[in-house]
């Protein structure tokens, strides 16, 4: 229990933003899985379109501080590979 106003007022802070993070960490992750499902159902169009989606959101919150940068540029990579191995087995058919 805080025991100042001004850490009880430190701590009301810090729960909205535990709050927030949680959902905006959530949306993240909803938008990685859908590239998946995507390249899973052999979807190029849409993998590419949900990609794009993916990458803008993961951009976003490395830029906010929310996920550190080589984080986001890990997930926006193997996303990609994904993605060109879908490409060329489409391509090769």
């Amino acid at each position: 229990m805080a025991n100042t106003k001004q850490a009880a007022k430190r701590a009301r802070q810090a729960e909205k933003r535990r709050v927030s993070n949680r959902w905006q960490k959530s949306k993240m992750n909803t938008f990685i899985k859908r590239v998946i499902e995507a390249v899973s159902s052999a979807n190029l169009e849409k993998a590419r379109e949900e990609y794009r989606e993916a990458a803008s959101i993961l951009d976003k919150h490395a830029m906010k501080g929310l996920i550190p940068r080589n984080k986001a540029a890990r997930h926006k990579s193997r996303l990609n590979v994904m993605i060109k191995s879908l490409f060329e087995k489409q391509a090769a058919a």
